[in-house]
């Protein structure tokens, strides 16, 4: 605004005019003014209001990101206080499995003891996957595989539950030498999720077909006589919580997350998953599809030298848990091994300081002293006593598997081990002399 404005050239110019025309200026500034000074409260507001609004979304990621560490913390510790019991009951069964004077009846709740303790731990794996792959805490290990040993591994996997039930498991794969790139025990999971849940929606004495293409690309189809999908349910099959119908598989239970593990796993891989179904009572049928490597699987392990898994071992057991520590003695005597147990940290350094042992089986959970810093101190002894070190845990995090090895162990094992998987890995122990 111009504060001189010229009056007309016939107009005298005396104090009075002059004094009006200021006066009209001064309240025009004033407005001006005030308006200014209206326009600072609203932007220093509006500013405020921003950084109200940044601090609230910082403190909700916090939040969120605390809550998910409670929870996957949760999850953690949920799984290793379920697979501790889970360790007895695997090798009580395995034991009785081994004993001369089984009886048929004997022998059948043996194998419904150890089928249910595989059902179990699948149940927590998938859990626990389910939430990592989530917050994208799984890394894959990738190598050139033949898809037909991991479909093989995913069958031995399945095949007692569907003899149970009386169910036919047929597989067709024209050409056995396909490869894909991928991580061998993740695809297996993968397949194994897709065989058990065919079963679980199948009624007893149905069938499962597998067959495998490689025409554009290696596409997997995984059918069944079951229970069939409505629409709605097909459009939510991969979500998280997501069950189908429950008349057929009411007993069989399930958290609701398998498929969705299959579906981010197959994703990690570059591939992809489908599901469909003609209807209820029809059947379903899903489809993976990878991409086919031009690369070549890696050769066979060696074979261990001949007679090394006969050799007796001398074992010490670390192991807070009196069931689990029983059983698992008792299966290693069973397989020819001297055997000697630590129920704490303390007490099983102490007699691994010793030096009379070919071979470490040690939980990382122990009162005293954990596994972690037992391994740390026993590595830092004279370079000679070096006995074969096996972690054996509850905890079954990639995180968890990397801080035992960096302590020192030599293999990782997550309860509830296979017992043939355990007697396999003491094999590499070497006797002393």
């Amino acid at each position: 605004m111009n504060a001189m404005a010229a009056l007309p050239d016939d107009v005298a110019v005396t104090p009075a005019s002059r004094l009006a025309q200021l006066e009209h200026e001064n309240a025009a500034l004033r407005l001006e003014l005030e308006a200014c000074g209206t326009l600072a409260v609203q932007l220093r507001e509006a500013n405020e209001h921003l950084v109200l609004a940044a601090v609230n979304a910082q403190t909700s990621r916090d939040d969120a990101e605390e809550n998910n560490r409670r929870q996957n913390e949760f999850l953690a510790m949920l799984a290793h206080e379920l697979r501790n019991p889970l360790v007895p009951i695997s090798v009580s069964a395995s034991l009785l499995e081994r004993t001369p004077v089984a009886t048929l009846p004997l022998a059948r709740l043996t194998g419904v003891i150890q089928r249910q303790v595989d059902h179990m731990a699948r149940l927590l794996d998938d859990l626990l996957d389910a939430a990592r792959l989530s917050s994208g805490k799984i890394t894959l290990a990738i190598e050139p595989l033949r898809l037909a040993e991991v479909l093989e591994h995913a069958a031995e996997t399945i095949m007692p539950r569907m003899r149970e039930r009386g169910q036919q498991l047929n597989v067709t794969q024209a050409d056995r030498e396909l490869v894909v790139k991928g991580d061998r025990v993740r695809l297996t999971q993968v397949f194994t999720n897709l065989l058990n849940n065919a079963s679980k929606y199948t009624q007893d004495g149905g069938l499962v077909t597998v067959t495998v293409s490689g025409d554009a690309g290696i596409a997997v189809t995984i059918a069944d006589n079951g229970a069939g999908m409505s629409g709605d349910t097909i459009g939510r099959a991969f979500e998280l919580f997501t069950q189908g119908p429950r008349s057929l598989a009411r007993s069989e239970g399930g958290l609701g997350v398998g498929l969705n593990v299959v579906r981010n796993l197959v994703t990690m891989h570059g591939g992809s998953v489908n599901a469909a179904s003609p209807g209820l009572g029809q059947g379903s049928t899903f489809t993976v599809r990878l991409p086919v490597s031009t690369g070549f699987p890696a050769g066979a392990t060696a074979p261990a030298p001949a007679g090394s898994e006969q050799a007796a071992r001398r074992i010490l057991i670390i192991e807070d848990n009196l069931d689990a520590s029983d059983m698992l003695r008792l299966l290693l005597e069973v397989e020819g091994h001297r055997v000697e147990i630590a129920g704490d940290g303390h007490a099983g350094l102490a007699l691994a300081l010793e030096g009379r042992f070919d071979a470490i089986v040690c939980d990382i959970g122990l009162p005293g002293i954990d596994g972690l810093e037992l391994m740390t101190r026993l590595r830092a002894a004279p370079p000679d006593l070096r006995p074969l070190a096996i972690a054996l845990s509850g905890y079954g995090q990639p995180s968890d598997r990397e801080r035992a090895l960096a302590a020192g162990f030599d293999r990782y094992l997550v309860k509830p081990v296979a017992p043939a998987m355990l007697v396999e890995a003491l094999a590499g122990a070497v006797p002393a002399g």
